[in-house]
């Protein structure tokens, strides 16, 4: 199918033009991240004891633009992918194992950490550290076809972390080790792939220390950043940077081939070291406040030798005001919201902004009767090119600009019809997300 609605998250929403399910767009090829060595050691890791190699670092993160670098980001998602060497996955699976038989019994109560080191300003990155590191979770997941490591952080003393989806998407068991190294069993409470969040609950913990929630919205270019996670399973790394830019329209996913599992994001930018391990952990603002959930990063290529592998400085997060909204309904509903305009789009157009279909693919309208969109005024064939005055190069960007907002916001459109713009006020519809 070639096009896309925005009345309905079912697949069929995300699926691709022909020959393009893997994300392709204009005959751009999309790589896809390779596997390492299995980890030479025999014996099943103690994740939470040592730092150990991680089997999906051996070949660095394959990205790829969409095809045209204004139409937003195409990314690879950090978590190791559940494609684990197998001896990886027996060693998590028989640590989770070794957790559920201790909680059986016993009750967790983490020691209480000191706030800032001594002689550490609060606003320095020691003094951030010190600060978040308590609220910072390493989690270690096993599925069927593996195991991988991310990262998360204590959202409320009912024990609700917040991680990535593509963390946890293929989870069957799933342990959380505190920066104490302490570590228990958690249940996921519920995920969403269109936004990459997902909500995991650890219980019987006490002297949990939830992390500060900030406002993305105040955020800056060239505001210093401190991000916390576990890259390459090494738990508690601590790197620092900058904001180096807000509203990225970013992609990523679509590891499925189907569309179903991509993610679209209005992200924050950051220099801030971050690898595969870092998903789902937080990057923090000066005042030791959640501003962004690290989820992805531009890596090199990994058929372009003179392109340096891992982190290159390119780095990419959920805004916090967005993940705070999506763990909310998830926490209460066990799912989210998407924010919709009602409207099917044409995934073959190749001019600026998104085109409306003339008619969907069944036949059915592209604008859906009593819709969002229909209630603006939106025709078929209309072109949208700009969100609140801003810019939109292609029917990704649009949707990560809608998706940045909550169902009942109301937008200013303008649409190209018949070679003149106009202005259109549409108040967004709701649908359940996956």
């Amino acid at each position: 199918m070639a096009d896309r609605q925005q009345t309905d998250p079912a697949p069929q929403w995300w699926s691709r033009p022909k020959g393009a399910a893997d994300g392709r767009r204009e005959g751009v090829p999309a790589p896809r991240p390779g596997g390492g060595p299995e980890d030479p050691a025999p014996d099943p890791p103690l994740p939470f004891r040592e730092a150990r190699y991680d089997p999906w670092g051996d070949q660095p993160l394959q990205v790829v633009d969409r095809g045209r670098a204004a139409r937003g980001i195409r990314l690879w998602q950090l978590a190791a992918s559940s494609a684990a060497a197998a001896l990886l996955a027996g060693g998590v699976g028989g640590y989770v194992g070794v957790l559920a038989e201790r909680q059986s019994s016993t009750r967790l109560e983490l020691p209480q950490a000191a706030v800032a080191d001594k002689g550490r300003a609060p606003d320095s990155v020691a003094g951030i550290a010190a600060t978040a590191l308590p609220g910072v979770v390493t989690l270690h997941v096993r599925g069927e076809k593996g195991g991988g490591t991310g990262t998360g952080f204590v959202l409320d003393q009912q024990g609700h972390i917040l991680t990535n989806n593509h963390v946890v998407a293929e989870s069957k068991e799933i342990a959380v080790t505190f920066s104490t190294g302490e570590s228990v069993t958690a249940e996921l409470v519920g995920r969403d792939s269109g936004y990459d969040l997902a909500v995991v609950k650890v219980s019987g913990v006490r002297g949990l220390r939830a992390l500060s929630l900030g406002n993305s919205e105040n955020v800056k270019v060239g505001d210093p950043v401190v991000a916390i996670g576990a890259p390459f399973d090494l738990s508690n790394t601590v790197t620092a940077g900058i904001i180096s830019a807000t509203g990225r329209p970013v992609t990523a996913g679509g590891d499925k081939g189907d569309g179903s599992d991509i993610s679209y994001v209005d992200a924050l930018q950051t220099d801030a070291p971050i690898n595969p391990g870092n998903s789902g952990g937080p990057l923090l603002d000066a005042k030791a406040h959640v501003i962004g959930i690290n989820s992805a990063i531009r890596g090199a290529d990994k058929d372009d030798p003179t392109r340096q592998g891992g982190s290159i400085g390119l780095g990419f997060a959920i805004p916090i005001n967005q993940g705070k909204r999506v763990a909310e309904e998830i926490i209460r509903t066990g799912r989210a919201t998407h924010p919709v305009i009602g409207v099917t789009l044409d995934l073959e157009y190749k001019g600026d902004g998104a085109r409306v279909r003339e008619k969907a693919e069944d036949g059915a309208p592209s604008v859906t009767e009593g819709g969002p969109g229909a209630r603006a005024g939106i025709k078929p064939g209309d072109v949208i090119t700009k969100v609140d005055g801003q810019r939109v190069r292609g029917d990704d960007e649009l949707i990560i600009k809608i998706r940045a907002h909550r169902p009942g916001d109301r937008l200013r459109l303008t649409v190209l019809r018949e070679g003149r713009e106009r202005t259109l006020d549409v108040v967004l519809g709701s649908a359940n997300g996956s």
